[in-house]
């Protein structure tokens, strides 16, 4: 059996996840990030994706996570994101709705700056749920 450590993640809807893991992969601000067990005390910024998450009996979840931070301090790691959806609780229709909206949004071509960067934001958050829903 691989070797494992505990992870916790907590959102600010409150904990989202506890329990012995043998990786966690997810977007930091400057790419790709895995953690595994005895992985070197480490602290980054979370960017925004779909987190994949390897449990103790080697069965995978995928989670939409956006934003936030992650920690690895003496064996154990915390993940404190913004938004954190695992694939089976995302409503796809809803995912679908937030994207055509953003697009139709992004269509307008008086909008802002300000406002086309919060629309551009909006678009790639559905884009992440619609991909970890669809486990892309």
């Amino acid at each position: 059996m691989a070797a494992t450590f505990p992870l916790q993640v907590v959102s600010i809807d409150g904990p989202e996840f506890e329990g012995e893991v043998q990786s966690i992969t997810l977007r930091s601000i400057h790419g790709d990030v895995a953690i595994l067990a005895r992985h070197m005390d480490y602290c980054t910024a979370i960017g925004m994706g779909t987190a994949k998450i390897v449990l103790a009996d080697g069965t995978e979840r995928m989670a939409a996570c956006i934003g936030g931070m992650l920690t690895m301090l003496d064996g154990k790691c915390r993940v404190l994101p913004q938004t954190w959806e695992f694939s089976e609780d995302i409503d796809l229709d809803r995912a679908e709705s937030a994207r055509k909206r953003a697009e139709e949004r992004l269509a307008n071509s008086s909008l802002d700056k300000e406002s086309k960067v919060r629309a551009e934001a909006k678009l790639y958050r559905a884009m992440v749920r619609i991909g970890t829903a669809s486990g892309k």
